[in-house]
């Protein structure tokens, strides 16, 4: 490890000079994101560097050589073994050089810079009728990068293999800032100058693998995931000098990649996929080399654990189509005609079925079924990690192999391991390849714990190598396994990789520690014991309160998907590590530490990384550790401004229930204010935009009316809880939704007057919150069981999330209980056989954030299709609003930004269907993206209404 006299200054001037425009960044804000991947490590570097070119990449190097500063490389900075953190410098690939340079489908290659992600070159690729094989679980947010660093693999590999396979050539940037070309035939340099620095570099490492060629061809590339150590068989005379393929699974520790060409594979033409049951995963590792006959895609496997996980978190018709059991296989075959790959799928269920271990099988053929499946597997690394009993398991041998053949023996004995020292494990993982996932329930914030981990982790080593295994089978050794090396090779073998690293990193400034010279796996432990911190919330799911609750983010890093699920709208507006639901995480991690953040809630930088979130709520349900960054943020922000002066728009917007309550009593000639200069001044006071225009206030006159007309005859079934934003903006949505329940069968009494206490969350006021919750709470836990039905989405969310966890009493986990949404009362409420009037074919659709998240299984697009609406293109995302925040003038650009993503597009597209979104924020912002156009978006209790003219329900 490098002794260098950190000088910051210096080094960011340095790197300035030699790259003009070079992104740098320092300071804890900056840097706290990128002391963590997905592992259990965390070390702080001095700085981020965002390249945009390989010159810049050469500048950083160059520099860092010159002041002894290590380097380490980072993509999508999802890595499981502490590959992707260091002290120094970090070069965050996925910001910029993220492009894909070329593909030429007549070659079947691609050519892309490193920091591109996995999905975006699929997406491409698909056009061509070509994919790039290795598929890992990350797919949405890793880069190839990352991949090439790692020699990734996936749910694919049975027949795809490692990322190594497809590798035609990678354009690196050696230690000392020197460019060239490893492919599979040698090195060679970018610029004819460098001509003799490259031919020694290549001349050195051919005197090693002469040197070496024993242990080289007896100890490496024994089994298909061998992905520990170098991979130096590949540069063995009979292999043709592959110098490309050597390359990857270096980790970063040899070379900084820039680019790279890959071999891409041709989609295949038709699929099938089978579930498969059994009381064991041992049992369903017993089968694996009987399916490995039949040719399979994918053979993955994974328990119970994991599957009673997801259905908590995301609702029990999140997993559908397996069969009964405790631990499952999917098998996926593929083929170019259909009817052949269904008769091989057929062969090999009465195969199995004939073999006796079973409990059950099938075809998955619903398309819906083989997704939500797939997602249950992919999501699996951060299922297992928080579990439905609380419990948290932690990675470190998350990723041995052996043979398949040995598979059913190895995991026997494994599980031995485990019991002796007291572990449990959750498995999953690439079953068919040999490789077992398993995150295990270490205590790394002891010394009690970390000792045990430490044992664990040894004997664990000595036991897969008994097998015949490898300790890394795709996530590479990083910090986790590195020290373990020596049990697996012997010592020839681990000065041969000393001396590879050494032929291209003389001064050892490349990923430091991790392969070659590696630290101990217990040094740079991420967690450890840390004080309670007293909070508002309760944080009810989490044993050590807000501290438990922030330390959920374990580095998986699905907020930063750019597609799928609504989770992290302003991450995929900006692109910032900073801006994602895992950047923030990490600073309140931070913050908890006291370290490199010693100033607590009054915290500054943690400000900042909280500002863009738009507490849209979305991570709760997508992220798969169910960090719900919407409530730290209102936690932090009660704290940040406990005692002090807050943001203007905290008081204008954060009151709204009040005012709007007052401006109901004049609402026509303030409305005519708020339109004139006046309201733009006002709105400028208040830290508003005034680029929108303020929603127009409904009289008092008009709710009164509504509400007489709401009621119904005869004794009601539920309360319709008329909340603010109904109250004050749309009172007609009170009236239309009476009537669509009271035709399903669902009378309902409007209850008015009451409050969520929504906004004053939102903006951190958690102390009045806590009345104006008391408050309803008192009024509906009356004795009262009816439902309660809530026609603003994200006042039901309020009352049925925010509440409880706010009061933490019995009486408002009562009134949680009966809370539905509209769309929830239309799906378990209804009387059997209702039919609304008749419906439109085609309609879009903006689903609130809130409802997304909170109420799993009850989503208005369902409920439109079993209402009989052919197509409904659903906005799959946030409308950018969200409440106060696209009304603050500070996030204006932001909002519009996130609104683009999803919304805008569907609008301009629009062709005269209807609009639907529940929401009051996602209603105002569709009427600003409108414009002039003739656009408005109905509730859905408008879109059912049997009397949608109703006289006397507008302002």
């Amino acid at each position: 490890m490098t002794t260098a006299t950190r000088d910051l200054a210096g080094l960011t001037a340095r790197m300035a000079e030699i790259a003009p425009g070079l992104r740098v960044e320092t300071g804890p804000g900056a840097t706290g994101p990128y002391a963590y991947d997905a592992s259990n490590y965390r070390v702080l570097p001095w700085a981020v560097a965002f390249p945009r070119t390989a010159d810049d990449v050469v500048a950083v190097l160059r520099a860092c050589r010159e002041a002894g500063v290590p380097v380490t490389a980072r993509g999508g900075g999802t890595s499981m073994a502490g590959n992707a953190v260091g002290l120094g410098v970090v070069l965050d690939f996925s910001r910029h050089m993220n492009r894909i340079l070329d593909i030429d489908p007549e070659a079947r290659t691609a050519r892309v810079e490193t920091g591109v992600v996995l999905d975006a070159l699929r997406g491409a690729t698909a056009l061509h009728g070509l994919d790039f094989g290795p598929d890992p679980s990350s797919h949405s947010r890793c880069t190839l990068g990352g991949m090439i660093g790692n020699d990734a693999c996936g749910n694919r590999s049975v027949r795809d293999g490692r990322t190594s396979g497809h590798v035609e050539a990678l354009e690196i940037v050696t230690a000392d800032g020197v460019r060239a070309v490893a492919d599979r035939s040698g090195l060679h340099p970018v610029d004819p100058q460098d001509a003799g620095l490259v031919d020694r570099l290549e001349a050195d490492v051919r005197r090693l693998i002469a040197d070496n060629l024993e242990p080289i061809r007896t100890e490496l590339g024994r089994i298909p995931r061998q992905v520990s150590g170098y991979q130096l068989h590949r540069l063995l005379p009979e292999n043709g000098f592959d110098m490309a393929r050597a390359l990857v699974g270096t980790e970063g520790t040899c070379a900084v990649v820039t680019a790279a060409t890959v071999r891409l594979v041709a989609t295949a033409q038709a699929s099938a996929l089978l579930t498969l049951g059994y009381d064991d995963v041992v049992d369903a590792a017993e089968d694996v080399p009987e399916i490995l006959r039949f040719s399979p895609s994918a053979v993955e496997g994974m328990d119970e654990a994991i599957v009673a996980t997801m259905r908590v978190r995301r609702g029990p018709d999140s997993v559908t189509g397996l069969p009964e059991g405790r631990a499952w296989l999917y098998v996926e075959l593929e083929g170019e005609d259909q009817a052949a790959v269904d008769a091989r799928a057929a062969e090999l269920l009465d195969v199995l079925k004939a073999q006796g271990r079973l409990t059950g099988g099938r075809v998955v053929e619903s398309p819906a079924e083989r997704r939500s499946l797939w997602r249950v597997r992919e999501d699996g690394a951060g299922l297992a990690a928080r579990l439905v009993d609380g419990g948290e398991s932690w990675p470190g041998w998350e990723d041995a192999a052996v043979a398949p053949e040995n598979l059913a023996a190895y995991l026997r004995d494994f599980r031995k391991l485990l019991t002796s020292h007291g572990l449990t494990g959750v498995l999953y993982g690439h079953f068919g390849a040999g490789c077992v996932h398993v995150r295990i329930d270490f205590d790394p914030a002891t010394d009690t714990g970390r000792a045990v981990m430490r044992r664990f982790l040894s004997e664990a080593a000595t036991l897969v190598v008994s097998h015949g295994g490898t300790l890394s089978g795709e996530h590479g050794d990083g910090r986790a396994r590195s020290e373990l090396l020596e049990v697996m090779y012997s010592h020839r073998m681990i000065r041969a990789f000393a001396a590879f690293k050494r032929i291209f990193d003389p001064d050892g400034l490349l990923n430091p520690g991790v392969i070659v010279e590696p630290a101990p796996l217990d040094a740079d432990l991420a967690l450890r014991e840390l004080p309670l911190v007293d909070t508002s919330f309760t944080f009810p799911h989490d044993t050590d309160g807000f501290t438990g609750a922030v330390r959920r983010c374990v580095g998986i890093g699905r907020c930063r998907s750019d597609s799928g699920g609504v989770m992290c709208p302003s991450y995929r507006a900006t692109g910032e590590e900073n801006d994602s639901t895992r950047g923030r995480a990490r600073m309140l991690q931070e913050m908890v530490r006291g370290e490199a953040v010693q100033d607590g809630w009054r915290s500054t930088e943690v400000k900042d990384a909280l500002d863009l979130c738009l507490s849209c709520k979305a991570c709760s349900s997508d992220c798969p550790v169910g960090v719900d960054m919407a409530t730290y943020k209102a936690e932090f922000l009660h704290q940040h401004y406990k005692g002090r002066l807050r943001p203007r728009s905290h008081y204008s917007l954060g009151w709204l229930p009040k005012t709007s309550g007052l401006a109901g009593y004049a609402a026509r000639p303030v409305n005519l204010l708020l339109r004139g200069p006046l309201g733009r001044l006002l709105a400028r006071l208040g830290g508003v935009t005034t680029k929108r225009r303020i929603p127009a206030f409904a009289s008092r006159r008009a709710l009164r009316k509504t509400l007489r007309a709401a009621k119904t005859p005869g004794p009601a079934k539920a309360l319709l809880f008329v909340d603010s934003f109904t109250r004050a903006f749309r009172p007609q949505v009170a009236g239309a939704a009476s009537r669509v329940l009271a035709d399903a069968g669902i009378t309902c009494t409007p209850r008015d007057g009451l409050c969520c206490g929504l906004t004053w969350v939102s903006t951190g006021q958690l102390s009045v919150a806590r009345r104006i919750m008391a408050r309803t709470v008192a009024h509906l836990d009356d004795g009262d069981d009816r439902p309660i039905i809530v026609a603003e989405p994200s006042c039901a969310a309020a009352l049925k999330r925010d509440v409880p966890e706010l009061l933490g009493t019995e009486a408002a986990q009562r009134v949680a209980d009966r809370v539905h949404t509209f769309t929830g009362a239309l799906t378990d409420l209804a009387e059997q056989g209702w039919t609304p009037p008749p419906l439109p074919e085609d309609v879009v659709l903006q689903t609130h954030c809130h409802e997304y998240a909170t109420f799993k299984g009850r989503r208005p697009a369902d409920l439109l299709r079993r209402l009989g609406v052919r197509t409904v293109d659903e906005a799959e995302g946030c409308c950018g609003l969200a409440g106060n925040f696209g009304f603050e003038a500070e996030h204006y650009d932001t909002s519009m930004a996130v609104a683009d993503l999803a919304l805008k597009p569907r609008l301009d597209a629009l062709d005269g269907r209807p609009v639907v979104a529940d929401g009051f924020s996602c209603a105002t912002q569709i009427d600003h993206l409108a414009g002039d156009r003739s656009i408005r978006a109905l509730h859905l209790a408008e879109l059912l209404d049997p009397a949608a003219d109703q006289p006397g329900e507008t302002s």
